[in-house]
């Protein structure tokens, strides 16, 4: 009995340990930071500078649209988080006074890149399905209005109500989102929970990763510029 204890005991440290090499060697990402308001140089300007219609231009670093989910190994042993953006994003942004009138964003859902192509290249077919919904949208539903108009350096937070396009799919959300105004542009970060299920995402899964969380949470960093 005791040399079967001694088997059963070396056999399941052997299975641990394996799932932890294919979780180390294989699967374990390097999840990007969550978006922050990042501390730009300021410049100088007035109030008044501040109104006027903004722009996104694709392409550039430092803006992206992404998502971050949670991934499982088989029996779920290991969980690892998992990111993957895009900069490939378009946007308006309006502003006059206390009141953002218009705000919609577009971003690219095929370029979308993480740390691991195998990954990449899923999210193609299945879960997001972006060969089939290469975008994602998100319009303002109605104005945000300020409590007063923002100074140069100063971060404000607000929620926007608008529609947003996953999968296919539109729906009226919010989202809890921070800005600031450097004098030259106007940066907006964002996160908003996702349920797959809300949008007819069935979430990916491979021989290596046996499952992915019901749920995720997009996230970007955007710059407007006149």
């Amino acid at each position: 009995m005791r040399r079967l204890l001694k088997l059963l005991t070396a056999l399941a440290l052997v299975v641990v340990l394996g799932a932890v090499a294919v979780w180390y060697f294989l699967i374990r990402s390097d999840a990007a930071p969550r978006a922050t308001i990042k501390e730009t140089t300021t410049v100088a300007a007035a109030g008044s500078e501040l109104d006027g219609t903004y722009k996104v231009v694709a392409g550039k670093s430092e803006n992206f649209v992404g998502y971050r989910v949670t991934e499982k190994l088989v029996a779920s042993i290991v969980r690892t988080d998992a990111t993957g953006r895009t900069d490939v994003v378009t946007g308006t942004l309006q502003i006059s006074g206390t009141t953002i009138s218009e705000v919609t964003v577009t971003a690219d859902m095929r370029t979308l890149t993480s740390d691991r192509d195998q990954r990449d290249q899923r999210l193609h077919s299945s879960g997001i399905e972006s060969d089939r919904y290469p975008q994602a949208k998100f319009v303002l539903a109605q104005p945000i209005t300020l409590a007063t108009a923002p100074t140069v350096g100063q971060t404000i937070t607000a929620d926007a109500v608008g529609d947003f396009t996953l999968h296919g799919v539109t729906k009226r959300v919010t989202i809890s989102i921070q800005g600031r105004w450097d004098g030259a542009a106007v940066q907006i970060v964002g996160h908003l929970p996702i349920v797959f299920g809300d949008y007819n995402i069935t979430p990916p899964s491979s021989p290596l990763v046996a499952s992915v969380d019901d749920h995720g949470e997009m996230e970007f960093q955007l710059f407007f510029r006149k």
